[in-house]
């Protein structure tokens, strides 16, 4: 038996469906935001500590006797550690340029519409859905 097909979906027809669905593609956004935030911050909570901590005897010696040279062998020799640490800078600076553009130049078009496909989905799926309550509530 063949699934019915998904009918294609129209941003000018979601747009107009009724009022509510550009406030719930706002909140779904706030969500996403949100949920960024919250893996940078598990990841500066979790790993970062992981890092330093495997890096503690480098970092006395740093504080005793700072070069440069001496940060560039400490993070050369402690190869784990500077992945995760070039992992958790990374991603900061990602979120943040991320939500930097989205703030200053708006949300670009295939992002939006990516939003109001998954409202759409939402909102067919129903109360099942693991974001109802956030989103269309």
């Amino acid at each position: 038996m063949a699934q019915p097909e998904e009918p294609p979906i129209n941003s000018l027809d979601l747009e107009n469906s009724d009022a509510s669905f550009a406030l719930q593609v706002q909140r779904l956004h706030q969500l996403t935001i949100y949920g960024r935030w919250l893996f940078v911050i598990c990841l500066w909570l979790i790993i970062a500590p992981i890092c330093l901590w495997d890096l503690r005897t480098e970092i006395a010696l740093w504080q005793q006797y700072f070069t440069w040279v001496a940060v560039r062998y400490g993070l050369f020799f402690h190869p784990l550690s500077t992945l995760g640490l070039a992992f958790c800078i990374a991603m900061t600076a990602a979120v943040l340029t991320w939500q930097s553009r989205n703030i200053l130049w708006g949300l670009p078009k295939p992002e939006q519409q990516r939003l109001e496909k998954q409202v759409y989905r939402i909102r067919l799926q129903g109360p099942t859905h693991p974001l109802w309550k956030w989103v269309c509530n």
